[in-house]
């Protein structure tokens, strides 16, 4: 391939939070959420990196080739062809860090998208189904990278192309009814320290009550929000998890007792809370928070990452 060329002007794309599982979709379903970084690219003539970080980890994120944002710029560039001999590169992050709202996904997919815009012709070198490909094998899996490309909630997947795994997703229209309120725990809880609380295997009565709520939340998305306690139900990964983070645990128990349509967001600890209510409803939702969790009322997005005016 020959070596791309780059475009002078600088480019900005904006990338969703995303929430994955929803209660019984362990690494399959995703949601993007209303909640977007940005981030701003420019290619230079001066070698290096020079970069810039507002918001959330300001104080604690890397400045060099070992931040996520660049590691996916480059992977996009590399993929393409090469390059470029420097970058000017700017954060505004607001999505948490390490709660479960998709933050390392966010970055991945923004860098890789980033990149395309960086280059002329860069869906000619690097379509959607590569660059989702390339994010889930950075991510892990495919499910938060799936939901912050392609917006709304998606479904993805793993299948064996020439003997090698390859992700593949598809968006979801989610009834416009349907909104999301969060509650976020000040404290964090690593998805590799969660994904170790899992176990080898589960009861096949378990696997296959998992199976059909899985699939009744997919319908439940799609049109009927009242089935979306039952369909939120999960008997695969979020009980193991419970020492990880018992007090999102126990607020889910709370709030599940009154048939709210509460779970674990990804690995958490974030809690999220799907619903089709009004204000007043709302308002008494949030009252359930206490002291250990900052409430946020989120839309569900229906795009994913989008290169926007700088």
């Amino acid at each position: 391939m020959a070596r791309p060329t780059f475009r002078a002007t600088p480019m900005q794309v904006q990338v969703p939070a995303t929430s994955a599982n929803l209660g019984p979709g362990f690494d399959c379903l995703a949601l993007a959420l209303g909640l977007h970084d940005r981030y701003v690219a420019q290619v230079t003539d001066e070698p290096g990196l020079d970069i810039d970080i507002v918001g959330e980890g300001a104080d604690t994120v890397r400045r060099d080739e070992k931040n996520l944002l660049v590691k996916a710029l480059y992977q996009g560039f590399d993929f393409m062809g090469g390059r470029p001999r420097g970058l000017a590169l700017r954060a505004l992050n607001v999505i948490p860090h390490g709660r479960g709202l998709g933050s390392s996904a966010s970055a991945i997919v923004g860098g890789l998208v980033l990149a395309r815009a960086l280059v002329l012709s860069g869906k000619d070198r690097m379509d959607d189904e590569e660059l989702l490909n390339l994010a889930s094998k950075m991510e892990g899996h495919p499910d938060n990278v799936a939901a912050a490309l392609l917006g709304g909630a998606t479904i993805a997947w793993q299948e064996e192309r020439h003997g090698q795994l390859v992700a593949r997703a598809v968006g979801i229209i989610v009834d416009p009814r349907i909104k999301a309120l969060a509650f976020i725990p000040s404290t964090c809880v690593a998805t590799s320290k969660a994904r170790k609380l899992l176990p080898e295997s589960i009861p096949h009565p378990e696997a296959v009550a998992n199976s059909t709520r899985t699939a009744l939340l997919i319908h439940a998305l799609v049109g009927r929000p009242d089935l979306l306690f039952a369909a939120t139900e999960d008997f695969l990964h979020q009980k193991y998890r419970q020492e990880a983070m018992p007090k999102s645990f126990a607020l889910v128990s709370k709030l599940r007792s009154a048939r709210v349509a509460a779970f674990i967001s990804g690995a958490g600890p974030t809690v999220l809370i799907l619903h089709s209510g009004g204000a007043r409803e709302v308002a008494e939702l949030e009252r359930a928070a206490g002291e250990n969790f900052t409430v946020q009322e989120l839309e569900i997005s229906p795009s994913g990452a989008t290169v926007v005016p700088t």
